[in-house]
């Protein structure tokens, strides 16, 4: 008998609700509900909803930075409880420390990992040049554009080597431009690394052009309402998007997500 491989990532009937204080009364706001989905080794993942139905909350589950009410998060079969060093996160606002530079960045989780500085600095410069930063190891943040702070966030992660990199909205702070050409970038990075990577968009026509398969949640609470497989050759570039599979695939996400909202409205309404 054929062993079935375990998926890299599973997610397995997550729910989350937080709690506020409003005139001195605890409401409870429900974000995620019966989240369920598993992620083959390598793939690429992205997970698209209205604001507030619990995209980046999900990420921080699965990177364990929080606990989920309900359900569990498995990694190659193993129950995630707390940050590790198979998880990566980029954020959507680079989260670089200001008062160190580029080389100081990137290095900066090796270093909380006690690894020597001679093999963390290889590490960190040899990432640096796969990003295309190499020239800039000794810029600070600020003498950087946002394009290219968003290649150093990418550089620290792939310096962790993580098996999972966890993507928050990443290219969201840049102009439109810069935006396509990251994800050009990403791309090309994610083909030479083999990484498995899951990505946070609002952008349909980014979540199609990036992807193998796209989650499609509803309005908070936040539930999965379709799963789309993106079945677009690879490599893809700007001839991608005028092939007529992926407007077709850009409208049915489209209409799926809108169904969503109306559902998720129009029972507040009833309530």
């Amino acid at each position: 008998m054929t062993a079935v491989p375990v998926p890299r990532l599973q997610i397995e009937n997550i729910g989350k609700t937080f709690f506020k204080t409003v005139r001195d009364k605890t409401i409870a706001v429900p974000v995620l509900a019966h989240v369920s989905f598993s992620v083959d080794p390598g793939s690429f993942v992205s997970v698209i909803g209205p604001s507030g139905c619990g995209k980046s909350t999900l990420l921080r589950i699965i990177d364990g930075l929080i606990h989920a009410d309900e359900g569990k998060v498995l990694v190659d079969g193993r129950l995630v409880t707390e940050p590790g060093v198979d998880r990566a996160v980029v954020f959507q606002y680079f989260g670089l420390y200001p008062w160190r530079d580029v080389l100081g960045n990137v290095a900066f989780g090796l270093e909380l990992q006690n690894v020597p500085k001679q093999a963390r600095t290889a590490r960190a410069l040899d990432k640096i040049r796969l990003v295309g930063l190499e020239g800039f190891e000794h810029h600070y943040p600020h003498e950087l554009s946002g394009g290219m702070r968003q290649r150093v966030g990418f550089a620290r992660a792939l310096a962790l080597d993580p098996d999972i990199i966890l993507m928050d909205e990443p290219f969201s702070a840049v102009d439109e431009q810069t935006r396509e050409l990251l994800q050009h970038e990403l791309l090309e990075l994610w083909a030479k690394t083999g990484k498995t990577i899951i990505f946070v968009t609002h952008s349909i026509d980014e979540a199609v052009y990036m992807s193998d398969r796209i989650i499609v949640l509803s309005a908070r609470p936040g539930r999965i309402i379709e799963t789309i497989d993106v079945e677009l050759p690879r490599p893809r570039d700007d001839r991608t998007r005028a092939m007529p599979e992926f407007g077709r695939i850009r409208t049915g996400a489209w209409e799926i997500l809108k169904k969503g909202i109306r559902t998720a409205t129009e029972g507040q309404v009833v309530a």
